[in-house]
């Protein structure tokens, strides 16, 4: 098919080297139009859609959620910078909270393993113990 006129959908998957699904997935969560076709294996979907879901797609591996992206499709002009920004900030701040968390679990894993380290093979293993929830004695 001729980009200038279009693409299927499984050509327009192919070419944003996303699943059909996936498309499907965003349409529904009115991130993608939904076209209006009776037979949408038929359906043409414009050319600009591939930009779009690049968008959405480079947006999620930067750690953005799909109705975050979904505001960053409505400000999509540039024009309300602060919105953008602010919603920005809110992913920074859930990324700053998300490597703390980790950076505890990892502190705790590290305990467990150097307790396991140290616990003689007659006694329970640390890292099971907490697994089962209880702590070895």
């Amino acid at each position: 098919m001729d980009p200038q006129l279009g693409y299927t959908l499984d050509k327009l998957a192919r070419a944003a080297n996303v699943g059909i699904e996936t498309i499907r997935y965003y349409q529904r969560r009115n991130l993608l139009p939904t076209l209006n076709a009776t037979d949408t294996a038929c359906a043409v979907y414009p050319a600009e859609l591939i930009d779009r879901l690049r968008f959405i797609s480079r947006g999620l591996e930067l750690g953005f959620t799909v109705d975050e992206i979904h505001q960053f499709l409505q400000l999509a002009d540039g024009s309300n910078r602060e919105a953008i920004q602010d919603i920005a900030n809110r992913a920074i701040s859930e990324i700053r909270s998300r490597i703390t968390d980790l950076r505890e679990m990892e502190s705790v894993l590290l305990d467990l393993l150097h307790s396991c380290e140290k616990t003689g093979y007659g006694r329970p293993c640390p890292i099971i113990e907490a697994l089962r929830g209880r702590g070895a004695d």
